[in-house]
């Protein structure tokens, strides 16, 4: 049976409080969008902000049995248009489940309700030594949101993406139903593997109440090189090399020259380069490192550094640690610089590792055939290549953006590397992917949400 708006909110209010349930003009204009370039902001029929796993139940219970579309969302730092809700809908916002659960520095677990953010987890896990390694470049980011997304970030070449550091969930089916996949164990062989067919399904399966986070020890020194290339082709072709090195870098980060100019402008990055070297580098590449000790970092260090020079760097420097921290900082802050100067869209083809010079050729190609301006910077550790694309005509966008998902899938690639399809990029994936392929996820929709109420029209 269909509901009116005052009934719905009468029910809302039943099952978590009136104070939090948000209708009409009380619906902040933040709950209405996340950050995709592309994606139009919508503003549900209500917010609810539940404080407990039981009130989020209530709230998936209530929607199932109305039929009501239900999005979930985290800080709403997504680039996927994933967490916009429909006008008819519910936003499950998790703002009030915000609280770091337990620290087990014994079997280095973390347990965190979906609304905890990255900088608030690294805060509590700093004074004890650990951290969480996953580091999606926005730290205000929440877990629950980056569960969703199977975020990945900078120190994916060495630590991996989200899904390799989440042992347990605690998730609510449509049904209301209160599951929990894995836990504080290292490892589980007992059925399916609930916990990774959750992570990275954007909202759309289960709604995340809990997370099991695997915790690391935090390495006590660091150290970033920077070096320049005269083309971008010379960096790509460097990554596998380093990788192979044994130093085991944190960060592999390439960034290419325009790039790299507007963060300097945007963000007033100054790296000490002089300017004949930046007038012949085309692309850096930037190589963080970590270790426990000191004298082992300076050996690796020194290692990365001759690598550097022997594979044709215009140059190398060692960054004292200020500058090595503002170019982290820029570099998290390369999606604020390339919307500030007007990108039209943002994507992120990972292909694999060893043929990212190819795909970046194939790049250039695409672009200048349709008069597009593709600039970018990118996790080449693990050959994810972020890419901001200026090209205002909409149909003409649309055509390069094609063109670069089919370069990249013919190459072993995907369409999203940890962004996700969401609306913005879900008819690329309908358009490329194997039939068969999506005929099976759309089962396995099926099987955990019947009626189709969670995150309805992502993905799919």
């Amino acid at each position: 049976m269909a509901l009116d708006q005052a009934e719905l909110v009468q029910l809302l209010t039943a099952a978590v409080g009136e104070p939090n349930v948000l209708a009409g003009d009380d619906v902040k204009e933040e709950y209405t969008h996340d950050e995709t370039l592309t994606a139009v902001p919508q503003a549900p029929a209500a917010v609810v902000l539940p404080a407990t796993t039981d009130e989020v139940a209530a709230v998936l219970r209530l929607a199932d049995e109305h039929g009501i579309p239900v999005t979930a969302r985290g800080a709403g730092t997504g680039l996927s248009g994933a967490a916009i809700p429909q006008a008819d809908g519910l936003l499950v916002a998790f703002d009030r489940m915000n609280h770091v659960v337990e620290i087990d520095e014994e079997n280095y677990v973390a347990v965190v309700e979906p609304g905890v953010q990255l900088d608030q987890l690294d805060a509590v896990l700093a004074p004890l030594g650990l951290v969480y390694p996953v580091f999606p470049g926005e730290y205000s980011a929440s877990l629950g949101g980056n569960v969703n997304t199977n975020a990945g970030g900078m120190r994916a070449v060495k630590y991996g993406v989200t899904r390799n550091h989440v042992i347990g969930l605690e998730a609510v089916l449509p049904s209301g139903e209160v599951i929990t996949t894995g836990g504080k164990v290292a490892k589980v062989s007992t059925g399916y593997d609930l916990t990774q067919l959750i992570v990275g399904s954007e909202g759309t399966l289960a709604l995340v109440t809990k997370a099991y986070l695997r915790l690391y020890p935090r390495p006590a020194h660091g150290a970033t090189v920077l070096a320049p290339f005269s083309s971008l082709d010379e960096v790509t072709s460097a990554v596998p090399q380093v990788v192979a090195s044994g130093v085991g870098p944190l960060i592999l980060e390439y960034i290419d020259m325009l790039t790299l100019a507007a963060m300097s402008s945007h963000l007033g990055l100054e790296l000490g380069i002089p300017d004949e070297v930046r007038e012949s580098a085309l692309a850096y590449l930037v190589v963080g490192l970590e270790n426990t000790h000191a004298d082992r970092l300076e050996e690796d260090t020194q290692t990365v550094a001759e690598l550097m020079a022997s594979l044709g760097a215009i140059d190398v420097y060692v960054l004292p640690p200020a500058a090595a921290t503002s170019l982290i900082e820029a570099r998290e802050k390369a999606f604020w610089v390339a919307k500030a100067n007007g990108a039209d869209d943002i994507i992120d083809v990972v292909v694999p590792r060893a043929t990212m010079p190819q795909f970046m050729q194939q790049v250039g190609e695409i672009a200048s055939a349709n008069g597009a301006w593709i600039s970018g910077c990118g996790h080449a550790g693990d050959g994810n290549i972020h890419m901001a694309v200026f090209q205002k005509d909409e149909s003409a966008r649309h055509k390069v953006l094609t063109e670069l998902f089919r370069a990249g899938m013919a190459l072993g690639g995907a369409i999203s590397g940890e962004h996700g399809l969401g609306t913005a990029k879900k008819s690329y994936f309908l358009e490329l992917e194997d039939p068969a392929k999506v005929a099976l996820l759309r089962r396995v929709k099926a099987a955990f949400d019947p009626n189709g109420i969670l995150n309805p029209g992502k993905i799919f």
